[in-house]
């Protein structure tokens, strides 16, 4: 992927050592982990994209991105979490999309747009016709997200074919337990950012979301199927690609 660059941030692909251990460290302020770097043996198989401020080349956003068929996608980082037979049927080439975290000084819109630039660039140039990933709520009190699971059990659900089962041993069953109608402005309210991206693409999610103690935060999984979002969304996405 060639670097992009819009207004205030550029975005590049990792391209040394160096490049991989600020994502790391990045990662590990964005999840509060307990080690200076977070890393996983995912990172060795994942292109990593950068994205930073062109006043100080301070790294502000980065996430990786693995590529997969539907016969190798037990083998994503999304598959210790969820059960994804349903998906070795899609024909297409998939990318599972990671680690995706913005630095929490930085509360700039724009960061977002040239990250979604940068990711419409590598599903362009790599022929990608499916993202997926796992999208985070941060905690794991599903008490304070309930009409955003009903928003996503209402309007969001993936499609029966590709829907995923439970595997993870801690999971909010939420499209089975919850019965109410979403709030629609609470559920937008507390819908994470890059979740929001993902529906406004066509995107769609688990039933389920999977309780993780351990990097405290819920999380579902979420497809997004490149020829199904919208014209209008497409257009914008590959203007900010360029």
């Amino acid at each position: 992927m060639k670097s992009l660059q819009r207004g205030r941030y550029w975005a590049h692909q990792a391209e040394c050592q160096s490049d991989i251990v600020a994502a790391q460290r990045l990662r590990a302020i964005c999840f509060g982990t307990a080690f200076e770097l977070d890393a996983d043996a995912f990172d060795d198989m994942c292109t990593h994209i950068l994205i930073r401020r062109v006043s100080d080349n301070a790294l502000v956003c980065c996430f990786r991105m693995l590529p997969v068929s539907g016969s190798e996608i037990s083998h994503s980082y999304s598959a210790q979490y969820y059960e994804l037979s349903a998906l070795h049927d899609f024909e297409g080439k998939m990318v599972e999309m990671g680690r995706f975290c913005v630095d929490p000084q930085v509360h700039d819109p724009d960061v977002l747009r040239v990250a979604w630039g940068a990711m419409t660039t590598y599903v362009d140039d790599n022929n990608v016709e499916m993202l997926f990933g796992c999208s985070s709520f941060a905690g794991t009190d599903t008490e304070q997200y309930l009409d955003t699971f009903a928003m996503l059990k209402h309007r969001h659900l993936a499609p029966k074919r590709w829907l995923p089962r439970i595997k993870a041993p801690d999971v909010f069953r939420f499209a089975a337990r919850l019965r109410r109608k979403p709030d629609a402005k609470k559920a937008m309210r507390r819908m994470p950012p890059l979740l929001k991206t993902y529906l406004m693409m066509g995107g769609w999610v688990s039933d389920h979301a999977v309780v993780d103690r351990q990097m405290n935060t819920l999380h579902v999984f979420t497809g997004v199927e490149i020829g199904a979002i919208p014209p209008a969304r497409k257009r914008l996405l590959r203007s900010v690609a360029g």
